[in-house]
């Protein structure tokens, strides 16, 4: 399945920060890969690249990208498989994991829309199932926009979470800009809760063909009792299934074999709505230029000890 950053709503966004976009396709494979420049290297970097229809034709889409990012001067590739694939057969191919630097995770849960909607809130922990059927009764109200204007919604929500949890988010202008290119394709919405006509959580979501991603979110610590998080995200599953969409890809939990991940608090917030989990082949970079790469590693183990 085509993840939502293989899609050309996505490339348009891109595009429009000025990254340099290489698409391509084969028997049963295809990629878009963006040139992205760094301190000292360059990548071309397939996010949930490759999407392969057929497994076996892994090797051909890896020798297309490979081509491309000699074409361009790259440093290294970098590819985040959407399948299972045996850490053996990408080592075969000169691939070095990742483990440090995963821009996406490689472990997600995802709901199955297709079934009934009460065989999806069956599915749900109660308190989550309770929450998502009686939101109202709290005085909660759930928006659905589209309004580019209305992304500060999440942007001013998303800077005290930022300052609780000592985190540096995207930019408020990389929130604007997904809103200004995604919203008027259809492609992305923002959903919020009001509580006594007062903002106090809202989320991203992301909308293929088939799936909607979870993408970002946000709540206002003051307001946690209400568990404005749990309605809204509740309601956003049950959209997504009014929409006609396939799954609801919860976006990232820890990986299973790690107990004491730093992701496992939202990891269980996320589980209480169900979904089966879906693990993919992490993150792995191929060096086109092994001495240039083998510095770019040098440099960031470096700054891992400095922090």
């Amino acid at each position: 399945m085509q993840h939502f950053l293989q899609t050309e709503a996505w490339e348009q966004f891109q595009k429009s920060l000025g990254r340099l976009s290489v698409s391509n396709s084969g028997k049963g494979w295809s990629y878009t890969a963006y040139l992205e420049k760094g301190a000292g290297n360059t990548r071309l970097y397939a996010p949930y690249g490759p999407t392969m229809d057929d497994p076996e034709a892994f090797p051909e889409a890896v020798a297309s990208l490979t081509e491309a990012a000699k074409e361009h001067g790259a440093t290294f590739l970098r590819i985040e498989p959407t399948y299972p694939i045996k850490p053996a057969v990408l080592r075969k191919l000169g691939f070095k994991p990742v483990t440090y630097q995963q821009l996406n995770p490689a472990h997600t849960l995802v709901i199955d829309l297709s079934q009934p909607e009460e065989a999806i809130l069956a599915q749900m922990s109660q308190n989550s199932r309770n929450l998502t059927r009686n939101y109202k009764n709290k005085g909660l109200s759930i928006i659905q926009t589209q309004k580019p204007d209305d992304i500060t919604i999440l942007t001013s929500l998303l800077k005290g979470v930022a300052t609780r949890n000592h985190i540096t988010p995207h930019s408020d202008d990389y929130f604007k800009e997904q809103a200004r290119i995604l919203f008027p394709l259809d492609a992305a919405h923002l959903f919020y809760v009001t509580y006594e006509d007062k903002p106090i959580a809202a989320s991203l979501v992301y909308d293929s063909a088939t799936t909607r991603y979870y993408a970002h979110a946000a709540a206002d610590d003051e307001y946690r009792k209400l568990s404005p998080g749990t309605a809204l995200v509740g309601q956003m599953i049950l959209e997504a299934k009014s929409r006609g969409l396939t799954h609801f890809d919860l976006y990232g939990i820890a990986p299973p074999e790690h107990p004491n991940h730093p992701w496992n608090g939202f990891t269980k917030f996320k589980k209480s709505f169900g979904g089966e989990v879906v693990n993919y082949g992490g993150t792995w970079d191929l060096p086109i230029k092994p001495v240039a790469y083998r510095g770019y590693r040098a440099y960031q183990s470096l700054r891992r000890r400095l922090k």
